[in-house]
């Protein structure tokens, strides 16, 4: 898969879908060649035409002044030798210089894929399933070592790249950019696609021509954030669903990222991503390796709907791990909004009393179940039993749910500390704080420092106590704020830059170390909702509650958003009460349950409150998710009609053998005199024929002609589903 000319001096990654290429220039520069559809064999003809451009220095040494670093296409660009775009990488070294010059040393072709010291990452079962190149680059002055290394796998559209820097020097030096990939584009219209929002609006689709100058997209917050998702796609201008170019950048990473999108003055387009550098200061001492996290890059020329595959093929098969990787997920009740902090053994039997009757599967605890939480003010750290609460404390609560031959599931929110706990008035220097400043303070709570390993000791000891006492199935671990005096009393002032960083590699020890000595338990990682929906969790946790809000038309958005990197086997989506809890919104049974339904199916609802006609249609839905489970979960998700374009949303389901398939369509609002909508399908065996209620349909019928969606649909949130088997 991966092969090095000689004589024309480039490396060349390939598959039976792909092609990346690189090359080595004259003065030992490497370049970015071509990332795109497989090519057989590269004759070594592409190479970047050499041009004088005024004002472009040239490199040192160079023969003549048609080479300039200042607008050939580098593979990992720094600053200071006449390119003036954005750097890869910027290292202050001893003398106070930030000025590097890495050229090609060596390489090496591994077989299989290494793992990242202490990093989630994509991994491999087989050896020969994927192949790495380790590019080696050496700065002649400095004496540092940079090694790029590129991943490609047998049969994925995908290149893996992330970046070593080793400090050969003879004193230490510090980090202030060290992005996990770059690549330039050379003279090609581009439109960036990325995934914004807030709190309750996750994962809302942006899409716009990128123009010349600097775009950054970023989280400055200590998490992945709800404001921006750590995943980018660069995209033709006729690229759709189901047809062009695209180019997809995954960052496996939970905290502060960044994204640097450039376009110069001659239409060549630069891509960085990587750890935020803002307020960034790693002190790498002799001897020292720092690892970035991964980026996952997908190519596709068969539209947007290809790139989702490959990314949720990638993540189910290759980053999800353990016992829950690609088993079926169960159906919950959450007990949230049913009773906020206001339960009591009676409320809560009462809800699994009726979940039992209606075929759910699994009662979740919420928030309220410890210390002295009868509110959000306090008990934050104190993971100790709330004495009297539940009549019959945790441990018999969770023996009378599973009697009733159901899970038992449980909230908690590790990373933070309430002022009002018995941990914080104990161990104040425990939260994130600078000396002699004032904390600010959000929900209530400040954050943890879990850059601390006595931090970590402590919280890890009081949910084992919990884990080993009280039989847990299922555990719904939140984060609900983000960061502020970023500091940590136990580093030097010097190394108080490395904070953030320190914090996640801390959090990734604490929950490799959770999941792998608990490994029966069913993890779902949570942050206000969605505020950490990001592959680095997908790691440790193989679901995430996608958001807060509940709401079935808002969530028509944040799904469909969500869906263009993140597996729907990762988003738990649950039916919630009318009025909707966040927006005031009352929509059918009907459309919650069908939007939900395109995700990791539950309840948040107090089931005691409904008519009997409304537990019947509850009990028909969750009877209906489960015999149709492994299609929702797992089957491949199209995106047919996108809610960011018309009134209209359409996604669908197919079995990855081709016999079955789900569609659902949404229409937000009515229209009087509403056009007739035509639903074309997708990724059905054009020669086969289906099912279709009383229908026998071809499958190239649905692609090609389709069907008209009912014409008397009545009412706003009307909605559609269609079941397909093939006969």
């Amino acid at each position: 898969m991966i092969t090095f000319d000689k004589q024309t001096q480039t490396f060349h990654l390939q598959n039976n879908k792909i092609s990346y290429l690189l090359g080595i220039e004259e003065n030992k520069y490497v370049t970015h060649l071509y990332f795109g559809k497989k090519i057989n064999n590269y004759s070594g003809g592409y190479r970047y035409p050499r041009t004088d451009r005024s004002f472009s220095p040239n490199a040192a040494n160079a023969e003549n002044r048609l080479l300039s670093l200042d607008t050939l296409p580098l593979e990992f660009p720094g600053y200071g030798h006449g390119d003036f775009r954005e750097p890869a990488h910027n290292i202050k070294l001893g003398n106070g210089s930030r000025v590097n010059d890495f050229r090609y040393d060596s390489h090496e072709i591994q077989t299989g894929k290494p793992a990242l010291e202490g990093l989630p990452a994509l991994y491999t079962e087989e050896d020969d399933e994927a192949q790495t190149l380790i590019i080696q680059l050496k700065d002649a002055v400095s004496q540092l070592t940079l090694r790029l290394l590129y991943t490609i796998y047998q049969d994925q559209s995908a290149i893996i790249r992330s970046t070593q820097l080793i400090n050969e020097s003879a004193e230490t030096v510090e980090i202030n950019r060290l992005a996990s990939q770059s690549i330039d584009f050379s003279s090609q219209s581009l439109e960036v696609i990325h995934l914004n929002g807030t709190w309750a609006r996750e994962r809302q689709l942006t899409r716009e021509q990128i123009h010349t100058g600097i775009k950054v997209l970023d989280s400055k917050r200590g998490s992945s954030s709800h404001q921006q998702n750590p995943f980018v796609a660069l995209v033709d201008a006729k690229t759709d669903e189901f047809q062009g170019e695209a180019y997809g950048f995954s960052l496996v990473y939970s905290g502060n990222h960044e994204t640097v999108i450039q376009k110069d003055p001659f239409d060549q387009t630069r891509i960085i991503m990587g750890i935020n550098s803002f307020n960034f200061g790693w002190q790498l001492p002799v001897g020292q390796t720092f690892q970035t996290p991964e980026v996952v890059m997908v190519y596709s020329h068969e539209g947007l709907n290809a790139l989702s595959h490959t990314y949720h093929g990638l993540y189910n098969h290759r980053l999800v791990r353990g016992k829950y990787r690609l088993q079926e997920r169960p159906t919950l009740i959450n007990n949230w909004e049913a009773t906020y902090f206001d339960f009591n053994e009676e409320k809560i039997m009462n809800i699994v009393e009726d979940a039992k009757d209606l075929g759910i599967e699994m009662f979740v605890l919420d928030d309220g179940w410890f210390g002295g939480r009868e509110n959000d003010f306090t008990s934050l750290g104190d993971w100790v039993e709330t004495e009297g609460k539940l009549a019959c404390g945790l441990e018999n609560l969770a023996k009378q749910v599973h009697d009733k031959e159901m899970k038992f599931g449980i909230w908690f929110e590790p990373e933070m500390i309430s002022e009002d706990s018995e941990l914080f008035r104990a161990h104040p220097d425990w939260a994130l704080g600078i000396p002699g400043r004032e904390r600010s303070i959000s929900r209530n709570q400040y954050v943890l420092d879990f850059s601390r390993q006595d931090v970590r000791d402590n919280i890890y000891q009081q949910m084992t106590a919990i884990f080993d006492r009280v039989p847990i199935d299922y555990v719904k671990w939140d984060m609900n704020r983000n960061m502020t005096e970023v500091y940590s009393v136990l580093l030097d002032p010097a190394m108080q830059g490395e904070v953030a960083h320190r914090y996640m590699l801390g959090l990734y020890e604490f929950l490799e170390k959770l999941t792998t000595t608990y490994p029966d338990i069913l993890f779902e990682s949570c942050s206000g909702g969605g505020g950490r929906f990001d592959a680095g969790f997908l790691y440790y946790m193989p679901q995430t509650w996608t958001s807060d809000n509940t709401d079935a038309v808002a969530r028509l958005k944040i799904q469909y958003g969500t869906s263009l990197v993140y597996p729907i086997s990762s988003m738990g989506a649950h039916v919630s009460a009318v009025p909707n809890h966040q927006t005031g919104r009352e929509t059918s049974l009907t459309i919650r349950g069908n939007v939900a339904m395109a995700g990791v199916f539950g309840y948040e609802l107090d089931l005691t409150q409904l008519t009997l006609e409304e537990k019947a249609e509850i009990k028909e839905q969750v009877a209906f998710y489960k015999t149709h489970r492994q299609l929702l979960q797992f089957g491949t998700f199209y995106r047919l009609e996108s809610p960011f374009e018309g009134n209209d949303t359409a996604w669908m389901f197919v079995s990855k053998d081709q016999t079955e398939a789900m569609v659902f369509y949404f229409r937000v609002l009515a229209e009087a005199a509403h056009p007739l909508v035509t639903l074309k399908l997708a990724g059905l065996e054009e020669d086969a024929v289906y099912q279709m209620d009383e229908r026998l349909v071809g499958g190239d019928e649905l692609m090609n002609i389709g069907f008209y969606i009912d014409s008397e649909l009545h009412g706003d949130y009307a909605t559609q589903r269609f079941y397909l088997k093939k006969v």
